[in-house]
């Protein structure tokens, strides 16, 4: 019996682990993917610059260090575990996941993101046979384009970022959106600016197969209701969005107040059961700052929750680290290390 089960390992949840410790709660942290990261996972290099008070990292870099931060206390970590449902018990709650493990805990933080996450495929007769070559819905890997043209299919924050990393890496950089792009303004802005080719209001309509019949040698783009503009390429990158499957929420016996896919929550993480808290992109409430700032201040706003549910007696608010005595030690070794 835990005193709080954390669902999701993504920046909330792996942020939400720590604190717990630092709050002194036992944790339980599960996961569904195999590895701890969440969204950020599937950008292994883009730079992250808006992380307070972190120089840019790559999402590799910004992932080793949630993780690590996360294990500060030793927590109870389930990886390729996925939930069930959520029932209420006499003394709490029980997570029943779909291999048949059940795990109690006084508090549930629900910090699941989106859920689990799934590239929205290209709706283009044919696709599928390209995507062990050169059709891709995450880029692993930079070098993988370089002096390479390649053609970006969308045009939200993913899309246009990806275009402003590739820009000096491959030979040439297409963005082909069915509207205007979407992404926050300044990173739009220089997109617009630099020498990648924005083709608005187009869309693939066609893969031109080159003669192995396993690689795309051209792109056939709609535009309006006028087809037939042939782009050569090497590579196509497909940023189209996420399939989001929050089932064990949708299934769930609890009287759960959701909205959009969202749980309903006030600033603190409380919902509409008392016990279970919200923190990151699954919880909306007023004020919500949808950036990794959010993520780890909903965590932290969860976690002072639950804490306080546990033990009415406890403090509102956690100590900041510098003042905390559990890492008097660490503190020293790190010193004598010389890593601060």
């Amino acid at each position: 019996m835990k005193d709080v089960t954390i669902i999701g390992g993504g920046p909330a949840g792996l942020y939400a682990t720590f604190y717990s410790g630092l709050r002194g709660m036992s944790v339980t942290l599960i996961e569904a993917q195999a590895q701890l990261g969440g969204k950020v996972r599937l950008y292994p290099e883009k730079v992250i610059w808006d992380a307070g008070g972190m120089p840019p990292l790559s999402g590799e870099d910004f992932c080793a260090g949630l993780v690590r931060q996360g294990r500060t206390f030793d927590p109870e970590v389930h990886l390729e575990t996925i939930v069930a449902d959520i029932k209420q018990t006499e003394n709490g709650f029980e997570v029943l996941t779909e291999g048949g493990s059940s795990f109690e805990s006084s508090t549930v933080i629900v910090a699941a993101g989106g859920g689990i996450i799934t590239p929205q495929r290209l709706e283009v007769e044919g696709a599928e046979r390209f995507d062990m070559t050169n059709l891709h819905y995450t880029a692993q890997g930079l070098e993988t384009f370089r002096d390479k043209t390649v053609l970006i299919s969308g045009g939200g924050n993913t899309a246009v970022d990806w275009a402003n990393e590739l820009e000096g890496i491959a030979a040439n950089v297409i963005i082909s959106c069915r509207s205007a792009l979407k992404g926050h303004e300044a990173v739009v802005e220089k997109v617009m600016c630099s020498t990648v080719d924005c083709m608005l209001q187009t869309s693939i309509q066609r893969l031109i197969a080159d003669e192995s019949g396993t690689r795309i040698k051209q792109v056939e783009l709609q535009c309006g209701l006028d087809a037939g503009r042939i782009v050569d390429v090497d590579h196509v990158l497909v940023n189209h969005g996420y399939e989001r499957e929050l089932a064990f929420l949708n299934g769930t016996s609890l009287a759960l107040e959701m909205e959009e896919q969202r749980i309903t929550a006030a600033a603190n993480g409380a919902t509409s059961v008392p016990g279970l808290f919200a923190a990151g992109d699954v919880a909306l409430h007023p004020g919500k700052i949808n950036l990794l700032a959010g993520a780890f201040h909903d965590a932290a706003n969860a976690v002072n929750a639950a804490k306080t549910y546990v033990d009415p007696e406890a403090a509102a608010s956690g100590m900041v680290s510098s003042h905390h005595s559990g890492f008097a030690e660490r503190n020293e070794a790190l010193k004598k290390a010389g890593q601060v």
